[in-house]
């Protein structure tokens, strides 16, 4: 059977047999990882390994490590990162200082990740906030304007690519200007088309030749009234791919947040028809991960090129780290900044 053009989610630390059986016939592209998953660093890795013999190869296995509110890895086990914004207030006077420093803390994230056999991350995020937003996004984002959030952003994916981890960045074209939160119900957004490509669109064109990103569940009236970016054709085709000039794979959102409306395989359906080379579902739940598969082709044609091509970006030794030496340089970049 062909890979599917999928990434999906299990329900608990240990597969179920009915999830091995599954994901034998399923064939994804690959999975993502949540709280719910993450036990001890041995019980992740037998789990990243389980996960990987189940569909017989090296399949990707996704999360999301932030830092700050969003990282599924944490204490006592692994370290506690700041958020983006952190990065951002690190020696407001040198650039580059900052830019050094959120380098190294994602290099650190990817030799944390990929101990355990996790080798893409969902980072960094590129939304840039504006005054009055809801707070989803906040402090996850490295400033609050467009350069500093491309620049810091760019660090983050090389520190992650030089650990062998890859970067997918989110949420495209741009989550900043959302009045709520996507996982609870639909943004709608009514800049103009020149202020999206002034703000929102910036980060991401200034990092278009990375290798994935992710969409935002985010409806943009001066470019598509009609739905959101992750099911509007003209959002992915006319913005994403062309005026913000991404050619790499890209990933749709988590299918279950409630931004999207439809059945689960009408949303998954829809995502893919729209340009989504792969299909996000994170929450484990089999009955909507049967219905998913059932509206999601195989792996194919352009959606198949870039995700070889991304791979590929992972072939290669990590970058050496002195791990004890680079945890400290991190820690007192961010005690000045407590201290400040």
């Amino acid at each position: 059977m062909s890979v599917s053009a999928l990434v999906l989610g299990c329900s608990g630390p240990l597969l179920t047999d009915e999830e091995r059986a599954f994901f034998r016939d399923a064939d994804p592209f690959g999975f993502i990882l949540f709280r719910r998953n993450i036990g001890t660093p041995a019980e992740v890795k037998a789990l990243t390994d389980d996960l990987r013999e189940t569909v017989g190869r090296d399949a990707p296995i996704l999360v999301d490590q932030e830092g700050g509110r969003v990282q599924r890895l944490g204490p006592p086990h692994w370290p506690k990162y700041p958020p983006g914004r952190a990065y951002g207030r690190i020696n407001a006077n040198d650039p580059l200082v900052r830019r050094e420093v959120t380098r190294l803390a994602a290099r650190l994230i990817a030799h944390d990740l990929l101990a355990v056999g996790i080798n893409v991350d969902c980072l960094p995020v590129l939304d840039v906030p504006v005054p009055g937003a809801h707070d989803v996004i906040g402090d996850r984002a490295y400033g609050l304007d467009a350069l500093t959030v491309g620049t810091l952003g760019r660090a983050a994916a090389e520190g992650l690519m030089a650990g062998g981890v890859l970067p997918v960045m989110k949420h495209v074209p741009g989550h900043g200007r959302s009045g709520v939160d996507s996982h609870l119900a639909l943004p709608v957004v009514e800049a103009s088309l020149a202020e999206l490509s002034a703000v929102d669109f910036l980060p991401f064109r200034m990092l278009a030749d990375l290798p994935a990103a992710m969409t935002a569940h985010v409806v943009y009236n001066a470019i598509d009234k009609r739905g959101p970016a992750t099911t509007s054709r003209r959002a992915i085709r006319t913005i994403i791919r062309g005026t913000i000039g991404f050619d790499g794979l890209l990933f749709s959102d988590d299918l279950s947040m409630q931004a999207l409306s439809g059945t689960l395989g009408e949303r998954a359906g829809a995502a893919v028809a729209a340009g989504c080379d792969v299909a996000l579902h994170c929450n484990g739940k089999m009955d909507e991960m049967r219905d998913i598969a059932g509206h999601v082709p195989a792996l194919a044609g352009k959606a198949k090129r870039r995700a070889q091509a991304a791979l590929a970006r992972l072939h290669h030794l990590p970058e050496p780290v002195d791990v004890a030496e680079a945890r400290a340089r991190l820690d007192a970049a961010l005690s000045q900044l407590a201290a400040a």
